[in-house]
């Protein structure tokens, strides 16, 4: 009885003492970094990772850190998680924890070619159809590519009347359609559009000229985006992989592809979104502060607070350190848990 008593205590402890997500057993799942002071405060971001190359699992964690320790913001992030338990981005059918999306007050999309099932889908759903936010981040326009009869409108491919090509093309403005520079071999720098840079526009405020950078390559887009899109920022094809390589001489420039722009999504309940894209956002272009401030500063934007994006742009220091993997099929790293993300890691 003494024993029994004991353990009832101990399991008690251990529920009030555990950290959040500890206690309903999703922790192995998925991570939260509480909100806190800051013109965050009292609002919940969800980052949600699930791309094969371009490791999302690391660079959405990072934004969280970010946003969380320096902002205020509580941010949850969620990865694809195989049935072992472990963080597996090629893993297409599983995304655990979507459904804290109905306390969510902006979404951010790190996606590619998700299948995953209805149940977990119809959190996304929902979420759409309200007037909540989303930042959609490099393969995010071809975010799904479902085998779900319910939700076959959202596969990239989609030829249904209404959701022609699908979720990326109807709610970012543009799917899938091919490298614009060399993928491996030609490298973006930004370059902020004159009308943004004339508008003192909030997504780019405080960005050096030229620091807008990845190692990731230029997407081609369909001109001119659909509907009220406005461009942000242009993708310069540059003439290799380094930072100060000039841009090529050839028509990829002629004219430049924008890599981030706004837009509205007006959903089928007849609520209106925001929208922001950027087809830059590997975890490697994210290393570079101006592309990392270009998405904090997106964050404020969209969620109505472009006015306290000071002169100088957000604090975008990493908390703790941040060393991504170069992008590629298969180099993520085995046997990683959400749990390696939390704060104290």
């Amino acid at each position: 009885m003494k024993t029994q008593t004991r353990l009832t205590v101990l399991a008690l402890l251990l529920l009030f003492y555990a950290p959040a997500g500890l206690a309903d057993g999703h922790a192995k799942q998925w991570v939260t970094y509480p909100g806190g002071d800051g013109p965050g405060k009292g609002k919940h971001i969800v980052l949600i990772s699930g791309d094969d190359e371009y490791r999302s699992e690391e660079a959405l964690p990072m934004l969280g850190k970010i946003l969380s320790v320096h902002h205020g913001f509580k941010c949850t992030v969620l990865f694809a998680i195989n049935d072992k338990g472990d963080i597996q981005p090629n893993f297409q059918t599983n995304i655990p924890g979507l459904e804290v999306l109905k306390d969510a007050d902006l979404v951010i999309m790190g996606l590619r070619f998700r299948n995953l099932p209805d149940e977990q889908m119809d959190h996304i759903d929902a979420y759409l159809n309200t007037d909540k936010p989303i930042i959609g981040l490099r393969t995010s326009t071809h975010a799904f590519a479902t085998k779900s009869e319910k939700y076959k409108k959202y596969h990239w491919q989609s030829k249904e009347k209404g959701w022609e090509q699908g979720f990326g093309k109807q709610v970012f403005g543009e799917t899938w359609v091919a490298h614009h520079g060399a993928h491996g071999r030609e490298a973006t720098r930004g370059v902020i559009t004159e009308a943004a840079a004339a508008a003192n526009h909030p997504v780019v405020r405080g960005i050096t000229p030229g620091s807008i950078w990845g190692d990731s390559d230029v997407y081609t887009i369909n001109l001119p985006l659909p509907g009220d899109s406005e461009p942000i920022v242009l993708g310069a094809v540059l003439t290799g992989m380094g930072v100060n390589d000039p841009p090529v001489a050839n028509q990829k420039n002629k004219p430049m592809m924008p890599v981030t722009w706004t837009k509205t999504y007006k959903a089928e309940s007849g609520e209106v979104s925001q929208i922001l894209t950027t087809t830059m956002g590997a975890a490697t272009d994210l290393a570079h502060e101006g592309t990392r401030r270009m998405v904090v500063n997106g964050v404020y934007w969209i969620l109505g607070m472009g006015d306290q994006v000071p002169a100088e742009g957000t604090n975008v220091e990493f908390v703790g350190e941040f060393k991504p993997t170069p992008f590629g099929f298969g180099n993520f790293k085995k046997g990683t848990k959400p749990g390696d993300y939390e704060l104290n890691h």
